[in-house]
Parts: C-alpha cells; structure tokens; sequence
C-alpha cells in the first residue's frame, strides 16, 4: 500500500469515527431532553390528580361557579392530552405547542380560581382544601423547576445540532431542531 493510500484510509477511518462519536453525542442530549421531560411529565400527571381532587370539592361548595370548575377540568384533560402526545417524540416542535396552549390555559382558568378562593376565605381555609392548595404549590415548583431544566437540555441539544461540522450530519441523521416549553 502506498502512503498515499494509508493517509486515505486514516482520514477515511477519522471520518467515521467522527460521524460516530457526533450521532453519539447527538443522542445523549436528546435522551437528556427526554429525562427531563418525563420529570415534568410526573409533575404534571401529580398536578392533575390533586386538581382532579379539588374540583371534586369544589363542585359541591360552590355551585355557581360551575363554569370556571367545568373551564378547569376542560383545561387539564388538554393539558394531559398533550403531555401524553409529548412523550412518544418529547422534541416534536407540534406536540410543545400544543403543552405551551394547554399550559397557558390551565395557568389562566387557575389564577381565576386562585381568586374565586380568595373571595371565599373560609372555602380556602378549610381542613379538606388548604392540603390540596398546598399541595399544589409544591408540585407547581416541581413542574417549573423540571420545564427549566427541559429548556436548558434543549438549549444544549440545539446548540450541539447547529455547530459546524457537526450540523452536516444533522440532517442525514434524522435529528430535528427541538423546541423548548
């Protein structure tokens, strides 16, 4: 073999592992935006059980407010909805707008009833409402806490994907840009 053909077959074998090692790194941060996803996700399935818990109540003690209970419950079946078509491809830009939505719904019609609490102190002071509420808080600054940490593997993930070379190989790869929460 010549020494021409030696220096192409070692920059040939450079090459390779370089598309290797760059897939590899490729699919370590997204699996890393998958983990952080599925913190969220149990943050959001535990929210869902404990506002499912106080809607129960809630129905019974304040009748006329059947309306902004029945929004609340609309809201977290959408929510739920679009955390369970999250999970399957937790980077498909479709399925984060769709949680984004659902979120920002959810965060409105609770702050409705955050106020609607504030109106009836006693309903919120209760022995069987006040551990929910709390509860509630706790499992919100989990939920924050885990977006914040999707949106950073996020942030890392699509930094490493439009990083020339590497950024060549995305594409023949079958890796897509992700989108954060």
């Amino acid at each position: 073999m010549s020494i021409g053909g030696a220096i192409a077959l070692v920059l040939a074998a450079l090459a390779i592992f370089w598309c290797i090692g760059a897939y590899n790194r490729l699919m370590e941060l997204r699996n890393r935006i998958g983990a952080a996803f599925g913190q969220m996700d149990t943050a959001l399935r535990q929210r869902a059980e404990q506002v499912q818990r106080l809607l129960e109540i809630l129905r019974f003690d304040l009748p006329s407010e059947q309306i902004t209970l029945d929004t609340l419950q609309a809201a977290q079946v959408e929510s739920v909805a679009a955390a369970e078509a999250m999970r399957p491809r937790p980077t498909a830009l479709d399925s984060i707008g769709k949680l984004v939505s659902a979120e920002a719904a959810q965060g409105a019609v609770m702050a409705r009833l955050s106020a609607l609490l504030d109106q009836h102190i006693e309903l919120r002071e209760r022995s069987d409402v006040q551990p929910l509420l709390m509860e509630l808080k706790s499992i919100e600054r989990q939920r924050s806490f885990a977006r914040d940490c999707f949106n950073e593997a996020v942030r890392i993930y699509n930094a490493a994907a439009h990083q020339f070379p590497t950024r060549l190989l995305v594409g023949m790869y079958g890796f897509d840009v992700a989108g954060k929460l």
